[in-house]
């Protein structure tokens, strides 16, 4: 037609052509997702493990985690590939910003918290970005190295601690910037929520019913 504009053909792939007639099946979908969950968790216990965790996090980063979203964010938050997701979705968190946001949070959390929640996450004294930038790496790969139970602890502490310090923005925020102060108390709340989560998924992991 006169005036319209071409567009270069898009390519339809497999995935979406399923999804165009009718999506997959529900439980299929669930049963990839805590198949792929413990494939890569068992992965860690052989030899050239650290190679695919490598790998993994590179594409977590290159590319976002939007493809893991589509395959473990609809599952249960009690579930190992719901673990997963949290843990990839803690790590994004850290990442953002180059670690300096969550830098101070941790700092805040630590002076505001003084439990036994620094030890347990492993955050050395006064971190910088690059120290919470290298424990966010540390317990993801744990998980995938054949120490699921502990690094669920330790995502777990670091979510509390991380909570307690964006709290404590927001209420430094509060008089003079009601709607930063508003934005960070809900991000609180989710740090909170995910903490709270991960702590139940490292109780079942240890229990041996994470799956």
């Amino acid at each position: 037609m006169p005036g319209r504009p071409f567009h270069k053909p898009t390519r339809f792939e497999p995935h979406r052509f399923e999804a165009y007639l009718g999506g997959e099946d529900p439980a299929r979908t669930r049963a990839v997702a805590h198949e792929s969950a413990r494939a890569l968790v068992d992965h860690g216990h052989r030899s050239g493990a650290e190679v695919t965790v490598d790998r993994l996090l590179e594409f977590a980063d290159a590319h976002g985690i939007d493809t893991l979203a589509e395959l473990w964010a609809q599952t249960a938050a009690d579930s190992l590939p719901g673990a997963l997701w949290r843990l990839h979705l803690l790590r994004a968190f850290i990442r953002e910003g180059g670690g300096e946001v969550a830098a101070g949070a941790f700092r805040r959390g630590v002076a505001r918290l003084r439990t036994a929640d620094q030890a347990i996450a492993g955050v050395p004294e006064g971190a910088g970005p690059s120290e919470v930038l290298a424990l966010a790496d540390t317990i993801l790969r744990g998980a995938y190295r054949g120490e699921l139970g502990d690094a669920l602890d330790r995502a777990a502490a670091c979510c509390r601690i991380l909570a307690a310090g964006t709290l404590d923005d927001a209420d430094a925020s509060d008089v003079g910037d009601a709607a930063r102060a508003s934005r960070l108390t809900t991000r609180a709340a989710r740090l909170a929520t995910i903490g709270a989560e991960l702590h139940v998924c490292a109780r079942r992991e240890r229990a041996g019913t994470l799956d």
